[in-house]
């Protein structure tokens, strides 16, 4: 059997207690069937009322781009994994020249060109 989530509307397994896409308690009483319509895309309550949890600093991932950016630090700190550790490849075969890469980026995310971290939830300044 599964259960659905009141807040987003994911089909959860009854394993779980809280839904894995955005969270919220699940209630045990409301099940869902197959041939049960699933609700349009909500956005979790904390988006609504624009309060996001665990939001990173612009100015630390700015800073760490500028100064640390050729090893992608500040793409590690804002969950782009891949990202960072080909700015550390790409550092290593040119020889350091790839740094500029991660010195455009801080210049970019202190000026607000990148707003969002890995997970789409925005830079507090």
């Amino acid at each position: 059997m599964a259960k659905m989530c009141n807040s987003c509307g994911t089909v959860v397994d009854d394993n779980f207690q809280n839904c894995p896409n955005c969270g919220a308690v699940v209630v045990a009483q409301q099940t869902a069937t197959p041939n049960m319509q699933q609700p349009s895309y909500q956005q979790p309550a904390y988006q609504q009322a624009g309060v996001y949890p665990e939001q990173k600093s612009k100015m630390a991932a700015g800073l760490l781009g500028i100064f640390l950016g050729a090893w992608g630090i500040h793409n590690f700190y804002l969950g782009n994994t891949g990202r960072g550790v080909a700015q550390i490849i790409v550092s290593l075969v040119t020889c350091g020249i790839g740094s500029i890469w991660g010195l455009i980026e801080g210049i970019m995310i202190l000026t607000g060109s990148i707003k969002t971290d890995a997970n789409g939830i925005p830079l507090k300044d």
